[in-house]
């Protein structure tokens, strides 16, 4: 690009520039010499340009936005870890969350149709698990925990985003029967027009439907 910016202006002045050496003293001092005309030249030139580079910063800006990711577990399993479109997200505990967030996620700026989220994560079925485990730092607590380790169950999801006015944080919930739901607008949980204002504690079936 700065090559390109130098051709440019070499060639408003009939000669080679480079764009670092075109702000450097010994060459204002060529400008000066050849006269006021192409000092006019050479102040449209960085003016131009100056302009498009802002036009195409404020375009690149508009596209994707920077912004934290925060989890609510409404079931009764620990979310030891999660991802959402690839961000890494806090570990929940049992009918907990939104006291914590991760940066960074991104999303657009502006919510088009088909905008999906994809979320992984590993959950602990069995976190208030009342085993009274051996004393740790011994070779039997670390067999007690890898035995409760492979109990862990890992679930992928693909889910819509919904429509979004204003951007703000991913917030993703959630539910009974591995199911999920993101948001990405600036409503808080709690307030009246939020999507997904589900009850922390959430009945949970015995049964999940499909299983």
């Amino acid at each position: 690009m700065l090559n390109l910016i130098g051709k440019c202006v070499g060639r408003c002045f009939g000669k080679s520039f480079s764009f670092v050496r075109l702000f450097r003293w010994s060459d204002m001092n060529v400008l000066s010499r050849a006269g006021k005309e192409i000092r006019k030249r050479f102040v449209r030139v960085v003016l131009s340009l100056a302009g498009v580079l802002t036009i195409i910063a404020c375009q690149a800006e508009s596209k994707m936005l920077p912004t934290s990711v925060t989890g609510y577990n409404h079931t009764s399993a620990a979310i030891n870890r999660f991802t959402v479109n690839g961000t890494v997200g806090p570990n929940i505990g049992p009918h907990q969350g939104g006291g914590s967030e991760v940066c960074c996620g991104v999303i657009p700026r502006v919510w088009t149709l088909g905008l999906r989220a994809i979320v992984e994560w590993e959950a602990d079925p069995n976190s208030n698990s009342s085993t009274k485990r051996p004393p740790l730092g011994t070779d039997a607590f670390r067999a007690e925990l890898k035995k409760h380790a492979a109990k862990y169950t890992h679930h992928t999801v693909t889910v819509d985003i919904p429509r979004y006015e204003v951007a703000g944080s991913l917030k993703v919930h959630f539910l009974p029967c591995d199911q999920v739901r993101v948001s990405a607008d600036n409503i808080k949980r709690g307030e009246p027009d939020y999507p997904y204002n589900f009850p922390m504690n959430m009945e949970e079936p015995m049964i999940c439907p499909g299983s």
